[in-house]
């Protein structure tokens, strides 16, 4: 559900703070909850709240940021509206990451830098690109970057998500190397890295997000006072060596990531793929596998996994307050008979999602269990995402046709096997059906860590549900012995561990749940940011007192290390 505030573009502006964004400096927004080491500037592609012109709300809606941060398609990143008079749509952060940080950047007064996508972001903001939030507190300063379509069309449907994307998730031969994408990606990175140098100070914790800043580490670092301390996470996969030298651009990506003193992963096999990578492939740089660290022109870059987890005391909560009638409605809605046995799938329309490999399973399902037909039903919620790439508009064609092919095999006059839906669900919907289904199917074919298992056992209050998790999944690390595994590619085996799911008996669904659901909440996202921000504090005191390589000042000499004679050629720049 999209949380929003109405008021006037004239409204809006009066509520903008000074243009050093700086602000208010009480404790109003307490003290529980994670804490940040220093003056936190968080740097992302994505950002926390977006402003829209009520009169176009209905096409924002369409057009919403996924869970991964796509963004709206159509942006154009330099409209400005001078209708002052209009009223405002202001989007706040409901989930996810944005949401997790929203209450942190709020404690430290600190700053927020990213695209602006928003059709009125730019007439709420000052001079220098500022606009005080959220909207009623007034409690930091976010900073946006007005992009061109060029821009966007480059840096973001280009060098990252048809580079590093499908290099991350093992899909070399999806690679387009574009002329003119990285060239782009950098500039864009580079406007990131100066608008961090206009906010940051000696004691500024800067604390960049994900794939499409790769290169602003370094930039950052060099830019930005010595005490200030650079911090990045990876939310997606590292890929391995044999996979990373299909990266066009490869040298400069290292180089910029090893400008943070502390780089996150979610899982270890992760964070040891991307040494072996700067092992292998960057000269002069000395890897120490023991502490997970590099030393790399002067300065050191911690690696550390740290798995991201959920608010999952709202999804629980969201998941008790469900409205049955509104369940019975969604039920009418998409056909889907009451007393069925009910299967939910929830992804992206992305080729990493596995979910063609999930419908050849299902089919093999109903082949070798016709007495299940008309008694389970599978919804699988589809969101279309990056559909400017043709890649993901012919993944779409392929999983709606699979669909429909499936339910002409199988369906009778009164049931389906497969209900799919690209609509867009309210959350409160979503808890509707994260409750009630008897089993939740994750099936990529790789994923960083793969938040929905989590949101789905956050909200199975009643614990009788099933997680069928895919091994190529961050999230199977944590969850996979309670979990059903699956390898998403083994057909048969995938229809038998639904079958092992649909006819567990009760006792052990409530035992696997039982356990499944304490780990969601001991690795809930509180305890993630916790932990990274204790990481932090450690790389941001040695920062501080200068002696940041001290530590580990004994691996320079390590059998580790190789001169740059025994690296591999780099991917080329």
């Amino acid at each position: 559900m999209r949380v929003t505030e109405r008021l006037s573009s004239t409204t809006v502006r009066k509520r903008q703070r000074r243009a050093d964004g700086r602000g208010r400096t009480d404790e109003a927004s307490g003290s529980s909850g994670p804490s940040c080491p220093g003056s936190l500037i968080v740097v992302s592609n994505r950002q926390p709240y977006r402003h829209e012109y009520e009169d176009d709300a209905s096409a924002a809606d369409a057009n919403s940021a996924s869970d991964d941060g796509s963004p709206p398609t159509g942006t154009d990143g330099g409209a400005r509206s001078t209708a002052d008079a209009r009223s405002i749509t202001v989007d706040e952060p409901t989930g996810g990451l944005t949401a997790g940080l929203d209450p942190v950047v709020k404690k430290t007064d600190g700053t927020w830098i990213a695209w602006g996508d928003g059709e009125a972001d730019f007439d709420v903001t000052d001079e220098r690109n500022c606009v005080a939030v959220p909207p009623d507190e007034e409690a930091y300063t976010l900073r946006r970057l007005d992009l061109s379509e060029e821009a966007v069309d480059s840096y973001y449907y280009g060098f990252s998500n048809r580079v590093l994307w499908p290099l991350c998730h093992g899909f070399p031969d999806l690679i387009e190397d574009r002329s003119n994408d990285f060239e782009w990606y950098r500039t864009v990175n580079e406007r990131f890295a100066e608008a961090v140098a206009d906010h940051a100070t000696d004691d500024s914790v800067i604390w960049l997000q994900d794939y499409h800043l790769a290169l602003a580490p370094r930039m950052i670092r060099e830019s930005v006072p010595a005490g200030a301390t650079v911090a990045q996470f990876w939310h997606i996969p590292w890929p391995s060596p044999s996979t990373f030298r299909h990266c066009p651009a490869g040298g400069p990506v290292l180089e910029g990531l090893l400008g943070n003193d502390l780089l996150g992963f979610h899982v270890e096999r992760y964070a040891d793929q991307f040494l072996d990578c700067v092992d292998r492939f960057l000269a002069g740089a000395a890897v120490d596998y023991a502490h997970r660290t590099v030393r790399y022109e002067g300065t050191t870059t911690r690696v550390v996994a740290t798995p991201m987890g959920v608010d999952a005391e709202s999804y629980d909560r969201g998941a008790r307050s469900t409205d049955p009638d509104r369940l019975s409605d969604l039920f009418d809605e998409y056909g889907i008979q009451q007393g069925t046995m009910l299967g939910l799938g929830l992804d992206r329309l992305d080729y990493s999602k596995g979910i063609p490999e999930r419908l050849a399973a299902l089919e093999r399902f109903f082949e070798r269990n016709p007495d299940w037909r008309g008694d389970f039903t599978f919804l699988q919620k589809a969101t279309p995402s990056r559909t400017e790439i043709e890649t993901y508009e012919q993944y779409g064609e392929l999983v709606r046709s699979e669909v429909t092919r499936i339910n002409r095999r199988f369906e009778t006059d009164e049931w389906q096997p497969i209900v799919y839906t690209e609509d867009v669900l309210p959350e409160e919907d979503l808890y509707a059906l994260y409750r009630r289904a008897d089993t939740m199917i994750v099936s990529p074919l790789i994923d960083g860590m793969n938040l929905v298992a989590q949101e789905y056992l956050a909200a199975s209050v009643d614990g009788d549900g099933t997680l069928l998790l895919s091994n190529r999944t961050g999230a199977h690390d944590r969850f996979g012995s309670h979990a059903l595994t699956i390898d998403p590619t083994d057909v048969d085996g995938f229809a038998s561990q639904l079958e092992h799911a649909l006819s567990m008996p009760p006792y052990e669904r409530r035992r696997r749940m039982n356990t499944l659901r304490q780990r969601v909440f001991n690795g809930d996202i509180e305890a993630w940011m916790d932990t990274q921000f204790d990481w932090i504090r450690r790389v941001h005191g040695d920062r501080r007192t200068g002696d940041a390589s001290a530590e580990n000042s004994a691996g320079s000499g390590s059998d580790t290390d190789s001169d740059s004679d025994s690296k591999e050629p780099t991917p080329p720049a």
